[in-house]
């Protein structure tokens, strides 16, 4: 399995890599213009229930776990920072590995890279990792501050 990630950005550079785009946008932004397959999932870049807002749910995560067979998977949020990073992971560890090497991983691929920590401990729930994944994305800690997270080609 091969995962592109990063920001809405680089939508357009990518798609054409990619067998399916998974877009994880805020519930009023603009979706990009893609191709081919796509799914959308909109939710807010929050890291637990708020007001107002609309955060990640236990049939979203299952959604992305859903596309773990693609070949390509061009996964993008609006910064390629959070949403996007912490879908990877997610795929990553239902791909097989141990939480920590993947974690570091990608903290590599991406040093701006802070997964959105709801996301994850969903997964963490349904793939019954019993914390394993949160505790390896909070011992990575948050990534370097940027507008925009780098481009990751994330091979697994």
């Amino acid at each position: 399995m091969r995962l592109l990630v990063g920001p809405i950005s680089a939508v357009e550079g990518l798609a054409g890599q990619a067998d399916h785009v998974l877009s994880l946008i805020s519930p009023d932004a603009e979706a990009p213009v893609v191709a081919g397959p796509r799914t959308l999932l909109r939710f807010n870049d929050i890291a637990e229930e708020r007001e107002g807002l609309i955060a990640p749910t236990v049939a979203m995560i299952e959604t992305i776990l859903g596309l773990a067979g693609t070949p390509t998977l061009l996964i993008h949020c609006f910064a390629g920072v959070s949403r996007s990073t912490a879908a990877a992971y997610i795929l990553a560890c239902a791909h097989g590995g141990d939480e920590q090497g993947l974690a570091a991983q990608l903290r590599t691929l991406c040093p701006e890279a802070t997964p959105n920590a709801l996301m994850v401990a969903l997964a963490d729930t349904i793939l019954r990792r019993d914390g394993a994944m949160s505790r390896a994305i909070a011992g990575i800690g948050r990534g370097v501050d940027a507008f925009e997270g780098t481009v990751i080609d994330w091979r697994l």
